[in-house]
């Protein structure tokens, strides 16, 4: 370890120098299978052909200019995820918490819109949107917050999947302007909500115009089995955060917004020196040229609910398994008992896995493994947790 770094990484015993697909070697030369994918960033695997032809090129060419005049790789890429997650217009920037920064910006303009002075946003337990000192303070962990004291102030916190408590706040709280949560929660053990609860808020939402802010940083870009996970209900947020998978590695993030607040934004009230740089964007437009081309939300539908399938056949007599679940590629096993150890034992084995909550195996693979890579993560998984 370098006595240079801050010291704020639990890092693995394992440096990675080259990757290819949904492999990675380290230093000594051993080869691994990521299931990981760079905590669902590396969506379309590493050395992804067309994404590293485009980095050159474009480094090649331009990589910064600054928002000062049109970046007109930002002006396509903007269209491009604005399509795809139905919303109206985007603010490219550099990262999943800025995205949540962004977005509570716009839901801070919207307070003053209707006179409220001290505005407060419907935020969920056991959440994650980041460690900036506004996303953390919407964090629903004291384990993310601790030490960070005063936090933003603002935030009223309901249980995770239930509506009503959403609903039974409107008569108490007046200055609520917006309900913030994860489609899936990730951080905390991909969580997925009970069927029609994103309905249920979109309708509090719309009784009592507040804005409905959809965090899909790890949940979106295919990898629940739609492009954005609320697309599996039959509602259209306000707002979307979006980051990870955007473009394969790059630093990169966007808040995408629809109606009145996608114009709540005037030049000066809001602004980024590195965020939409012709590098990022250009990597961005590419990576989602790529989903489209090789229908990633179909295929990550297909293979997660096989491997799902698979997981609940491999572990039905594992008394210590809590729960599997999952939507498309985005997969928790939940133990009984603390895994931490599993993942030096998977890294033994030439898996790369994440446990995350201290008893969950969180699975994010990149999209684009096949079936036999697949089951191999399924396999060596399984294993080691009937081996507890």
């Amino acid at each position: 370890m370098s006595d240079y770094l801050m010291n704020t990484y639990a890092r693995m015993p394992v440096a990675f120098e080259r990757g290819e697909g949904a492999w990675l070697w380290d230093d000594t030369g051993k080869k691994y299978l990521d299931a990981i994918s760079g905590l669902g960033v590396c969506a379309l695997g590493h050395a992804h052909p067309a994404v590293a032809k485009t980095i050159c090129e474009q480094a090649n060419t331009l990589i910064h200019t600054a928002n000062l005049a049109r970046v007109p790789w930002q002006e396509t890429l903007a269209e491009k995820v604005c399509r795809v997650a139905k919303m109206d217009k985007a603010f490219i920037c550099n990262s999943g918490a800025e995205a949540i920064e962004c977005a509570l910006k716009i839901c801070r303009i919207a307070a003053r819109e209707r006179g409220i002075d001290h505005p407060e946003v419907v935020v969920m337990e056991d959440s994650f949107h980041g460690r900036t000192l506004a996303a953390l303070s919407a964090t629903g962990s004291r384990k993310v917050q601790a030490g960070f004291e005063p936090l933003v102030g603002g935030f009223i916190r309901v249980p995770f999947g239930d509506a009503e408590a959403v609903a039974k706040l409107a008569a108490s709280h007046p200055n609520i302007v917006a309900v913030l949560l994860e489609p899936i929660q990730g951080e905390s053990g991909v969580r997925v909500p009970p069927d029609g609860y994103l309905a249920d808020i979109r309708a509090t939402c719309d009784a009592n115009n507040w804005l409905m802010v959809c965090d899909e940083i790890q949940s979106g870009l295919c990898r629940t089995g739609n492009w954005y996970a609320y697309q599996h209900e039959d509602i259209h947020p306000d707002i979307i955060t979006s980051a990870k998978a955007l473009a394969n590695g790059v630093p990169i993030g966007a808040c995408m917004a629809r109606g009145w607040a996608s114009e709540a934004f005037t030049p000066g009230r809001h602004g980024s020196t590195f965020g939409g740089n012709p590098l990022a964007c250009h990597t961005a437009c590419t990576v989602l040229d790529q989903m489209t081309e090789l229908d990633l939300p179909g295929k990550a539908a297909r293979t997660g609910s096989a491997m799902l399938a698979s997981f609940r056949e491999k572990l039905a007599d594992n008394e210590a398994i809590v729960d599997i679940r999952g939507r498309g590629l985005m997969i928790g096993i939940e133990a009984d008992r603390p895994l931490n150890h599993i993942k030096d034992q998977a890294l033994e084995r030439g898996l790369l896995i994440n446990v995350t909550h201290d008893n969950v195996v969180r699975l994010l693979p990149p999209l684009i493994i096949d079936d036999e890579q697949a089951e191999t993560i399924v396999s060596v998984v399984s294993e080691l947790l009937n081996a507890l």
